[in-house]
């Protein structure tokens, strides 16, 4: 959520800068112009003052005309400014350089026009930085009410599009001082509005993995998500209330079934005394009601499984799971199941050593129970990144795709294995025990027959 709100406030801030920055840009290129366009016409009416009289034949008339050239000249040499003074037929009175005429087309022409009207000439077109244009400006000379002459002012703008190009650029570092600040402000603003999600996302998935028994600090954040929080709290305690209550349930219901299961067993096997031996009828009732007692067994042991805290510890998983091997394998021998340890000898992680004991030994147990003889149960112990893999794969019959879904179900065992001894409580009470200890267990299908038992365990201390 982070990476998508962010880029969305970041191109926000940006075109509302842009937005302003344009036409800002804009408006210093045009008053850098206008700036010009003011300068040469005050020029050109100092120049017009001179030239008013300079037709006229009057004592002293030459010398002014060789002061206006002066000054045409010293304008141009030190400004590099072409300047003039143009007749109605475009013929000069003064310019510099010499060799300039007065413009034949363009802007320079219609300046010329415009002032032989007696109007000074309109503004000249925006002249932006990547051009090379030059501002042409033009003043009527007027005398007893009529223009005589034309002061024409053709300037170049090298120097107006350098200033405009500083003024954009301290537009350009100003905006972008801007947007670091924006950008610094969008990280802060979503960081504080998704901190609480974060968090929030986090707990649930400890819950989600088993860790009921973790919340959410409704401290930080928008108030709608502190709420958000405190409402999540209160489902979690909720939650957690509920499922300690099926808990005791089942553990309080499995134990004060034992005692009259008990019971019911020794008055079975009293019975059984005064009735002819092999009677099938006892017999299947003695099976029956054994199978009822590790049926309660195994529920008290999934409710205690479910409710204990686990003692993780650093642990030598490839050690462990050697000893559970050896402790299996003259059951194996005794069904005529090759039992085979391979892959790391040593391997260490974080785990609650009995724990993950217990789970070995129902995933085993389960391995042996549905391979037929001959055949073998490989457990491999390999080490991968930031796990530590426990693989066992049998040989048996394995199962279907649907089948795969459900395993690890409590109660559940496939049609095709109802008459193998067990509770369907085995894989269940292994997943509580991994859960418990941050660890997982999954299954997969054998090739080219079986079932393949992957449990898996950190090799950080996941509290870290």
């Amino acid at each position: 959520m982070h990476a998508r709100l962010l880029p969305l406030l970041i191109i926000l801030m940006a075109a509302v800068l842009l937005a302003l920055g344009v036409p800002l840009a804009g408006r210093v290129a045009a008053a850098e112009q206008q700036r010009l366009v003011v300068d040469r016409i005050d020029d050109t009416a100092r120049f017009g003052a001179l030239a008013q009289f300079v037709s006229v034949s009057l004592p002293g008339n030459e010398e002014r005309q060789r002061i206006l050239q002066a000054e045409l000249d010293a304008y141009d040499s030190v400004y590099g400014i072409r300047a003039g003074v143009f007749y109605r037929d475009d013929q000069s009175l003064a310019k510099a350089p010499s060799s300039w005429m007065v413009p034949t087309e363009g802007e320079g022409r219609e300046a010329f026009r415009e002032a032989l009207l007696g109007r000074r000439s309109h503004d000249p077109g925006q002249v932006w930085p990547w051009q090379t244009g030059r501002v042409v400006v033009a003043s009527p000379v007027v005398r007893d009410g009529d223009v005589v002459a034309v002061v024409v002012i053709d300037s170049p703008t090298g120097e107006m599009r350098s200033r405009t190009l500083r003024g954009w650029l301290l537009i350009g570092l100003g905006e972008a001082l801007a947007l670091l600040v924006a950008v610094g402000a969008a990280f802060r603003l979503t960081g504080w509005v998704l901190l609480p999600v974060r968090i929030l996302d986090a707990a649930t998935h400890d819950i989600a993995s088993g860790r009921m028994r973790s919340r959410v600090a409704a401290s930080g954040g928008p108030p709608e998500l502190r709420r958000l929080a405190r409402s999540f709290n209160e489902m979690a305690d909720n939650v957690e209330d509920v499922l300690e209550q099926q808990r005791a349930f089942v553990a309080d219901a499995s134990h004060q079934l034992r005692n009259p299961l008990a019971a019911l067993l020794l008055r079975i096997e009293l019975l059984a005394l005064e009735l002819p031996e092999g009677n099938e009828e006892i017999a299947a009732v003695r099976t029956e009601g054994k199978r009822l007692a590790q049926v309660l067994d195994d529920l008290l042991d999934l409710a205690l499984a479910e409710h204990a805290a686990a003692d993780l510890q650093l642990t030598d998983i490839g050690a462990l799971t050697a000893e559970r091997v050896a402790s299996w394998r003259p059951l194996a021998d005794e069904k005529g199941v090759r039992l085979l340890l391979d892959g790391v000898s040593a391997a260490t992680g974080w785990a609650d050593p009995i724990a993950l004991s217990s789970a070995l030994d129902a995933v085993i147990d389960n391995a042996l129970k549905f391979t037929p003889p001959d055949e073998e149960v490989r457990v491999t112990v390999a080490s991968t990144g930031d796990s530590v893999t426990v693989r066992v794969a049998d040989r048996g019959p394995g199962l279907t795709g649907q089948e795969l879904e459900r395993i690890g179900d409590r109660f559940w065992r496939s049609n095709r294995h109802q008459n193998v001894k067990g509770s369907g409580l085995g894989l269940s009470i292994s997943r509580a025990l991994l859960t418990a200890g941050r660890g997982s267990i999954a299954y997969a299908r054998n090739e080219p027959h079986g079932l393949r038992v992957t449990v898996t365990v950190p090799r950080h201390c996941p509290d870290a």
